[in-house]
């Protein structure tokens, strides 16, 4: 049994609480998530640029700030739920857990963020999706077939390199539907296209920008699903995993 399992059963066998927190730590918001409470931080990242946390330091205090405020005390076993951009590497995700590590006697689960946000927001009938999440720094376009990531593509770009909220988005617009068109290309399956037929799924702050996501429209001639709450969907899709996985610590890890 994995890390998160023994954590799970470890609890229950015991008779000591299990407590479960998701984190979403973007580029510039980081974003916590507690059983019963829901979305209860959101605030401002430490120094993270392009979804990479590069002051550990200063990113654990918050964290540490945000798990001293999460339901539950002291003395319980906890569960993190950690997300991370989907092309993010080994050696990033590595740092990330060690850093999550250093809130004290927990266990990590990392999830990718477009598998969290499909389990919030995704639509209901199955098939494969298209999750485009456009964030402060990082722009993200992932195929999702049957819950597991089949391609991914990311940019370097997002909405903090807007010069202002009134600001064309044809960059950011035209960048994404080159990195669908990208994925299009090396689809031997056919699901880009079913995706595209079924709706693109849009998360991240940018979904909110009517100018962005009406011109990527435009130029993909499909579509958009806009998620309910798109800035949080990450952190709500990863909320409701960690439920799952608390409920069958056996069965419910995210696979890949």
């Amino acid at each position: 049994m994995g890390s998160f399992g023994a954590a799970a059963a470890g609890g229950r066998g015991t008779g000591r609480p299990v407590r479960g927190i998701a984190l979403d730590i973007g580029s510039s918001r980081t974003r916590a998530w507690a059983p019963g409470a829901g979305v209860f931080a959101d605030v401002p990242s430490g120094p993270v640029r392009r979804g990479r946390v590069v002051d550990p330091d200063s990113q654990l205090r918050l964290l540490r700030r945000l798990a001293a405020a999460a339901p539950g005390g002291d003395g319980q076993d906890t569960v993190v739920m950690l997300t991370h951009p989907v092309l993010a590497g080994p050696q990033e995700r590595a740092a990330a857990k060690r850093m999550v590590d250093g809130l004290g006697p927990v266990r990590v689960v990392a999830v990718d963020s477009a598998r969290a946000a499909a389990a919030y927001a995704a639509p209901a009938g199955g098939g494969p999706l298209l999750v485009v999440d456009l964030g402060a720094q990082l722009t993200e376009v992932t195929l999702v077939v049957d819950g597991l990531v089949e391609d991914a593509r990311q940019a370097e770009v997002g909405l903090d390199d807007l010069p202002d909220p009134g600001s064309a988005p044809d960059a950011i617009a035209t960048t994404t539907a080159d990195l669908v068109g990208d994925l299009w290309r090396h689809d031997r399956t056919g699901a880009v296209r079913g995706a595209l037929r079924r709706g693109v799924l849009v998360t991240g702050g940018g979904a909110l920008r009517l100018n962005v996501t009406g011109r990527l429209a435009h130029l993909l001639r499909a579509r958009l699903r806009l998620a309910k709450d798109p800035s949080t969907s990450v952190v709500r899709g990863a909320g409701l995993m960690l439920t799952s996985a608390l409920r069958h610590p056996a069965g419910a890890l995210p696979r890949g």
